[in-house]
């Protein structure tokens, strides 16, 4: 593969509870192209993974979300799994590190229950996106776009549905976290 991203950090923000697919398989196709990839939690040093309703593996916290810094990172990551974003976006702390990376016009992925925190950001008004189906009625009423397609591009957000769209969602995350800063990705201050 490629060098693509030589150079580029991503921040991978995740709670316990995250979809281990749907980190294991971007994070290596990310480190594939070139990119240093950092997980970040407010966990101190470990964060579980599940595999759909069973427990999966234990990760080590590269950085902890209370010293993690958004302006060391050139894109974020954010897997889904149920229990990882309802935790997160319940976080003043995640929320403001995701935000940060919409004013900065940063890249940003988001899978299946992934953009539950999008939503808390207030990130995804006016933009088309997708995820796992039963988020739609909340993105709809945060005045997204919602689509049911395997991968989703809105000026540098990408977003997917599911784990069996991981393939098309990877390609998609290498060629805009390449491209780098979208600033059609800025989101209105006035929110």
């Amino acid at each position: 593969m490629t060098q693509e991203l030589n150079n580029k950090k991503v921040a991978i923000l995740v709670a316990d509870g995250f979809e281990q697919v749907e980190l294991t398989e971007p994070k290596q196709a990310l480190e594939q192209a070139g990119a240093q990839t950092h997980i970040i939690s407010p966990n101190n040093d470990k964060v579980q993974g599940w595999n759909h309703f069973d427990k999966g593996d234990e990760f080590p916290v590269d950085v902890t979300l209370d010293r993690a810094n958004p302006d060391d990172y050139d894109a974020l990551l954010l897997p889904g799994g149920v229990a990882n974003p309802d935790q997160l976006r319940m976080q003043e702390k995640a929320v403001r590190f995701i935000r940060s990376f919409f004013d900065a016009a940063k890249p940003v992925a988001a899978i299946c229950h992934g953009p539950w925190t999008l939503i808390e950001a207030d990130v995804v008004q006016d933009r088309t996106v997708t995820s796992w189906p039963s988020l739609q009625t909340d993105l709809k009423n945060a005045g997204a776009n919602w689509v049911d397609q395997e991968v989703v591009v809105d000026q540098g957000l990408v977003t997917s549905r599911k784990p069996q769209d991981i393939p098309a969602f990877n390609r998609k995350i290498i060629e805009e976290f390449a491209e780098g800063k979208h600033q059609k990705q800025q989101v209105s201050a006035a929110r």
